[in-house]
This record gives C-alpha cells, structure tokens and sequence, in this order.
C-alpha cells in the first residue's frame, strides 16, 4: 500500500475511536465536521481507494465504527456509486439515539451529493422533532418527487396546501396522492380522493377518465363503475348532457345489468333532444325504456334514429347529400341536390343513408363553393384538421385527410407544403391527440391538452418500444418531470429492470435510458439498484442486443459503458463493430493503442464479407487509404473487385424479392462508391491493360448496372488504348435486364401512377367503405362492383410499380451510333421489296409502329440490336420472312 500521510491520521482516528470506546453521546456535529476534513485531505492526495481499504478493513472488526460508515459513506457518494448502506447505517444510529442535531447535519452532507430518499425521511423526522412544521413540509414535498411509492405523506401536503388555499397546488398533490393509492390497490384511499377532487376540480373529465381506467384495470371494473357514478351525479346537476350520457354509457360498459342506470340514460336523452320532434317516437321505436331490450343495442338504435331530424343533412351513395325537409309519421322526405323531394321510409332511410353534421366536410363540399372551402382549407389549416378529423368521428389519420382533400380541394403540390405545416399542428397543437389504439391516428380534443398529457397519451398508444423511450426522453426534457404520469412512464420501464429473467435489449435499453434520466434530473438517481457489470453478465448475446437497440443514444451510451466498465472493452468493440460502423469506435481503439487489433479485424471482415457486406462497404468508403490498413498489404483492384461483387449479389436477391430494402442499400452505397465517387474511373485511368480488362470484364456482367455507365467506362477505356478489344459476348446488348426509357416518359408514368394513388384509389376506398355500411355483402351490388373496381386498380397499380422499379432512363449522352442500340434511328434497304425503311429504337413505353418507332423488346427490334452499317441480316418472325441491308444509323434524341 502507498505511504500516504492522511493514511497515518485515519489510523489514528480509527484506533482513538476504538480504543477509547467512544460512546455516541461523546460525538458531536464538531468531530462529523473534522471526518469531513480527513476525506477532503484524503482526496487532494488521491488516496481515496487506500482509505476505503483500511477503513473496510475496520468494519470488519468494528461494525458500528461512525468514522470508517462515515468516511465510506462519503466516498461512495462521491463516486456516485448506487450502494449508501454505510450512511444508512449511521443515520439510524445516530437517530436510534435521538441524536438529532448530528442527524440533520449527515442527512445535509448526503443531500449535497443529489436527492436521497432515507436522508430525505430522517431530515423530515428531524424536523418533525424539533417541531419545524414548515421545514418538515418543505423537505416531504422534496421526497415525494424521489419516492413514488408515498403516498399518505402526498395526502398530507396536499391537506395542508388546501387549508393555505393554495387549490391549485392541493389538486396536483389530492391527484399525485389519488395515483399512489391505486398503484397499492387501497380502495378506501382512493375513494376518498376521488370524491375531494369532484370538490375541487370537476371539470377536468380526461383526468377523471385517465384515473377510472387505471382503477378498472388495477383494482375491479366494479368499483370504477361506483366511482363514475358519483361523478355522473355532478354532471347531471350542472346539465351538461353530453358528458353524463358518456359517462352512462361507460358504467354501462363495466356493468349493463343495473336496471337503474337505463332509467339514468333515458332521462338524460330526453334532456339533451328535448326539442327534437321526433323524440319519444324514436325513444319507442328502439325500445330504449324497456328492459327486456338489451341497453347497447337499444342505445345503438336510439342514436341512429334521433339524427334523423328536420334541416339536418344525409348521405347517399347515388344521391350524394340531401338534407331531411320533413318528416311524418313513419314517413321522410330529403331534398338532395338532383332528386329533390325524395321521400321514402324511416326505416330505410336509417339503413341506407348516413346521417352527417352541418360542418361534415362532405356537407361543407356540397353547400360552399370551391373557391370559398380551397381558402379557407388553405389558410385555417387547425380549422380544416378539426373538420376533416371530426368528419369521420373524430378518428382520422394522415392518410383520411388527404384522401378526402386531394385533389377535391387541394392540388397534389398543394398538398405537399399543406401538410407539413398540418404535421407540425397535430404534433404540437394542445386541441389535437392521437388517438388510444394507435399513436397515428388523430382526434380533436374537447379541451387543451397539457404538454404532459399530450406526450402521455403518445406514449401509451405507441406500440414501438425505442418510439417509447424518445417519449420518454421528450417529456423528460420539455415537460414536468415531477407529474405522475411521467412517474407511470418511468414504472413502465424500471419494470423492465427489475423483473427480468434474462437481459435482453429493452432491459438493456430501459437501464441505459433511466441512467440517462437519473444524470438529467437529480431526483431520479435512486431508479437503479445494480450496475452494469451485473446487468452485462446476464446478457447472452451483446452484440445481437447491440444491433436490435433501436436509438442511437442508447447505442453510444451502451458502448460508453462497455469501454468505462468492462475490461476486455476492446474485444466486445471489435465483435460489435461490423454491426456499428463507428468511426469513433474506430478512433477510440486506436487511441487506446489497439492497431494490432484492429487490423484483424479489417482482414476478418475482407475475407467474410459475404457475412459482413455492409462492414466490407464502410471499410472501402473510410478506411482504406488510412495508414494502418495499407500496412496489411490489401490490394486495390480486390476491393473494387469485391465491391463489384456485392454488386452482383445485390441485384440478383432484388430481382428474387429476397430483403428487398436491405439489398437496394447495400446497392445504393456500392453504387456510390464505385460511380458517383469516381473509385472505378479512378483505377482505370490508372491501372495497367490486364487489369482493366479483367475489372471491366466483371462490371459489364453485372446485367443490372445503368448502361450509360458501361458506355461511358467504354470511352474511358477505349480513349486510353484504343486498340483495347472488348469480348463480342460483353458488346452483344448494351441493354440491362432493366426497362430502359426516355426521361419524358419516365415524369409521364410516374404522373399517372400518382394519378391513381392520390386520386382513383382513394375514391375507391370510399365506395367499398359505403358499400359496407349497407350490410349483408352476399346481395351488396355496390359493394361487387368497388371491390371489382379495386381488383383492377391493384393490377394497374402493380403493373406501374414494377415498371418504374425496373425502368432506367436513358442518358442520350450515351447514344452509341456505331451500331444499332438503344435512342438510334436506322435506315435499312429491304432486299425483298426494294425500298428503304427507317426505323426509331426506343423502349416499350416509347412504342408506335405507326410511326416507325419499335421497342428495344419487340421481336424486330431485338433482330436489329448491334448489328453495323453494311451488315446483311435474315430472320424469320411469326413464319414470315426478313431480309435486310443495314444503310445508315444516327442519333434519334
């Protein structure tokens, strides 16, 4: 052991305190203060870890020795290590003995270092001893933000914010305290506060709702049933109809059997359309008040009908909208814009029309003109999304809306800047949510959503874990981190931590995000009871956990563990790097002196890269010129020859539909490599006769490659040896396996496929959506002839998309008139009838023999490819023959 002075003073401290047994009534604050010197002076001279030995040491010997639980204390406090049983220790010594005034002042030295429950509790004691009501209060409110699980200490505070009239700040805290008791399942507890919060803050229905459905899932859909009803009864006190009745229909929901609740509901309806005209007719025809009727079909019924009213407006598939001019007895009559008059039953018409508000957007579509609906679409975008999203109950995503805008009302370009000013507003208005079920769908909220809930709800429709964790982090960083309901997303994830049988990557994850929080806020920095080494040893596979994280915060902070942590950091980096791809795992291994290392890995990953194409890339495009790569002798033309291959390999699983989008990445970055970066115009304007031959020979097989490449690399080559002689089996076709066409048609097919998407396919939707609102699909001729209608939109649309995939547009910078190719006119002499015909080879979009102009594909046009001027060609097509003279060849674009 190092000889450092300090290491002499704590000895003699230790030894004093043993050998003259010093009692704890002989310790004050003054001797505390004099340890916290020796720890000071221990970590000038950087004798911390010697000090922690001897005084481990000491403990052995002497458990209850103040100075080593101390001192201990203090170190691993300093060090931000998760175990504070040494403090622990000593506070319940200290406060076992009523030594107060040494009790506040340990709990003060933990509290310097962050938030700690157990100082926070005996502080609080101290306080309440020394009848310190205030600080008393003050230092619960500060544990009830680390301690999620209190929560009678929550209900006093929020008793005592009341008393000082402080509402606003005893609701938050009746609400935090409500929360706890559900989560321990104390029904009695959480009565009572339900019952003070319909006192203080009836208005707020989404926290009543929030609170009812925790209760149900938690406790017993019984007893949310009884609490509803209490706040049911507040409801139908101040008339506001429409809540009480969804209120209703949510006891209902939990019990249907309570024979009081359908007399409840009919009272409520009868208020709410008391002006109706049809209303008790509509009461009688769906039996509502009868209790041999099932009360949701009954209620179903009844609000079918009751839209049914004078001046309200309909929907019918052929008709479009009408609007209901008057009814009498069973029969309805409807003036719709080209059948005015219309008159037929109640009954049909509730079966085959929907009924529709006066701001429904199809109303507003058929009542306004276009000019008026474009501008104020346009301009009031918050007003278009509330319309739109309330057209189609309040439950609408992206998709709805356009469909229903484009290009009804607004143009395809229109669209574009529309919505992404829309997106922004559905993210970040307070009046719009997305919907429970799905973090995609919207729906427009009855009042201002907090930033908290607003998150919250995301958080609780998403269903993509690494989604959840960054709403964890935003609420983290924008909202209140002391709300419960960040307390709920936090639980979602110590969950994971604390439950787990075997650590997998939302273990992981979950304990590398509630590390991150805990550094962020300080109240937090209890979340985690073991480290990381605890939490490696558990893994099986770090590199698989590495590579199915799905954020690249938790990612980095995975890989800054492993190197502070680990200690053969540097083999867990090399195995995780061909999944990373870091140039800073990279800069880091070589800073730690690893080139050794490193440089087996890189000959790994060149002789694998069949296994690691995606490494084998990234190595190419950033560390082949570094010095330490150069050093291992690795060839250039084996890389561009191995790029190549990847190439090869690429297209062909494209072209067999096998992981299509990982297949047209790993193309896409060898694409760039070898082209847009210039890697294979560099080497051949370099590189010997031979081994251009070879690389091109291995390119030109390549079938897929852009043929205007291939061409271009020609020139190249051919410029530099002119007398390079290129295989006859490499000049046969110029033409990929590919669809080669002009950029013309290429914009004119792309048109039209968007054409179809954005225009007849949602329209199409719409006809099979009102088709199935008709019901019984065996005798449903509309619903035959859309989904007919869908069969060939789905074929055309298929058709398109795989022509456009295919489809490669020609550069006519590439024309090669030496020969019959693709973009050439050629003028042949026809041997049998003695006159000259001139033909356009173009592609199969670009076809029209009228005009002489014939696809590459056709039968004709495959007879002519390649062949020179002066070549004579015989051919037979559909038993007729050919004979011809090849005269001339020029450019056609």
């Amino acid at each position: 052991m190092a000889d450092f002075p300090i290491l002499t003073k704590l000895n003699e401290t230790l030894n004093e305190e043993k050998w003259t047994r010093a009692t704890l009534s002989a310790y004050s604050v003054h001797q505390i203060k004099e340890l916290d010197a020796l720890f000071h002076e221990a970590a000038v001279e950087k004798a911390l870890d010697e000090v922690r030995e001897i005084c481990s040491e000491h403990l052995n010997h002497s458990k209850n020795s103040i100075a080593a639980l101390y001192i201990l204390g203090l170190i691993s406090l300093s060090r931000q290590q998760i175990d504070d049983s040494n403090m622990v220790t000593l506070i319940n010594i200290f406060a076992d003995n009523k030594r107060w005034n040494i009790v506040e002042y340990v709990c003060e030295r933990i509290l310097e270092y962050g938030e700690n429950r157990n100082a926070l509790v005996r502080l609080a004691e101290c306080y309440e001893n020394e009848d310190k009501p205030d600080k008393m209060y003050a230092v619960w409110e500060r544990l009830v933000r680390v301690d999620y699980e209190e929560a009678d200490i929550v209900k006093l505070i929020a008793e005592r914010k009341e008393k000082e009239a402080d509402i606003e700040a005893a609701i938050e805290y009746y609400r935090k305290a409500l929360h706890r008791f559900i989560n321990k399942g104390l029904f009695s507890n959480v009565k009572e506060l339900w019952s003070k919060l319909i006192e203080l803050a009836p208005g707020d229905i989404e926290f009543f709702n929030h609170v009812q459905r925790k209760i149900a899932k938690q406790i017993s859909e019984d007893r949310a049933a009884s609490l509803l009803t209490e706040l049911y009864k507040h409801y139908k006190n101040t008339k506001d109809w429409e809540t009480a009745i969804s209120l209703l229909k949510t006891i209902i929901a939990y019990d249907d059997k309570n024979p009081g609740i359908r007399k409840e509901i009919v009272e409520c309806y009868r208020a709410k359309y008391a002006e109706h005209s049809q209303l008790e007719e509509y009461i009688r025809l769906s039996n509502l008040a009868q209790s041999y009727r099932n009360i949701n079909e009954a209620i179903s019924e009844f609000e079918k009908h009751i839209s049914f009213d004078i001046g309200n407006y309909v929907y019918h598939r052929t008709w479009n909208i009408g609007r209901i001019k008057s009814i009498k007895g069973s029969e309805i009559v409807i003036d719709f814009a080209k059948k005015r008059g219309h008159s037929m039953g109640i009954k049909m018409a509730v079966d085959s029309l929907t009924t529709l508000s006066k701001d429904h957007i199809w109303v507003l579509k058929a009542v306004w003109s276009k000019e008026k609906l474009h501008d104020a679409i346009k301009t009031d975008i918050p007003w278009a999304l509330r319309t739109v999203i309330k057209s189609y109950n309040n439950y609408a995503d992206i998709k709805k809306i356009k469909a229903e805008l484009v290009p009804s009302v607004l143009s395809p370009s229109e669209w574009t800047s529309w919505s992404a000013k829309a997106r922004e507003i559905l993210k970040t208005d307070a009046m719009f949510g997305n919907a429970p079920d799905s973090v995609s769908t919207y729906i427009v909220r009855s009042r201002p959503l907090s930033y908290e809930e607003k998150i919250y709800n995301q958080f609780k429709a998403e269903k993509n874990f690494f989604a959840r964790i960054q709403d964890a982090r935003d609420f983290a960083n924008k909202g209140d981190p002391d709300s419960e309901l960040f307390a709920e997303i936090i639980q979602f994830f110590t969950g994971y931590v604390r439950s787990y049988s075997q650590a997998n990557e939302q273990v992981i994850a979950s304990y590398l995000l509630l590390k991150e929080i805990s550094k962020k806020l300080p109240q937090f920095k209890n979340l985690l009871n073991l480290g990381f080494n605890e939490l490696l040893a558990d893994c099986e596979d770090i590199v698989w956990i590495y590579e199915n994280i799905k954020d690249t915060t938790i990612k980095a902070a995975l890989l800054a563990d492993i190197k502070s942590f680990v200690p053969e950091w540097a083999s867990l980096y090399v195995k995780i790097f061909p999944i990373a791809l870091s140039k800073q795992m990279i800069n880091t291994l070589i800073e730690a002196g690893e080139i050794e290392r490193l440089q087996d890995m890189v000959v790994s990953i060149v002789e694998n890269y069949r296994d690691h194409r995606e490494a084998f890339i990234w190595t190419a495009k950033n560390l082949w010129d570094e010095s330490w790569v150069k050093e291992l002798g690795l060839s250039y033309d084996k890389m561009l020859i191995t790029l190549i291959h990847i190439l090869d390999i690429s297209y062909k699983e494209i072209d067999h539909h096998r992981d299509t989008v990982e297949n047209r990445r790993l193309n896409k970055m060898v694409d760039t490599i070898l082209f847009k970066d210039e890697r294979l115009s560099s080497y051949f304007a370099e590189a010997e006769k031979d081994d251009i031959e070879r690389v091109f020979a291995l390119i030109n097989d390549v079938k897929d490659v852009d043929p205007a490449i291939k061409i271009n690399l020609r020139k190249q080559i051919s410029s530099r040896f002119p007398d390079f002689r290129f295989n006859e089996d490499e000049e046969k076709s110029i033409v990929s396996r590919g669809l080669m066409v002009t950029a013309g048609k290429f914009e004119e097919k792309t048109k039209l496929l968007n054409s179809i998407m954005e225009e007849e396919v949602p329209a199409n939707q719409k006809e099979i959506a009102f088709a199935l609102s008709l019901g019984d699909l065996r005798e449903n001729a509309e619903y035959k002839a859309a989904k007919e209608k869908q069969d060939e939109l789905n074929i055309k649309v298929g058709k398109l998309k795989n022509e456009i995939d295919r489809a490669q547009i020609f550069d006519p910078a590439g024309i090669i008139t030496n020969k019959v190719s693709f973009a050439t006119e050629v003028t042949l002499f026809n041997e049998t009838d003695k006159a000259e015909e001139k033909y356009t080879i173009l592609g199969p979009w670009e076809s029209d023999p009228s005009k002489g102009i014939i696809s590459y594909l056709s039968p004709l046009g495959k007879r002519l490819l390649n062949h020179k001027i002066g070549d004579k060609l015989s051919f037979v097509i559909h038993e007729r023959k050919f004979s011809y003279t090849v005269k001339a060849i020029k450019a056609a674009l």
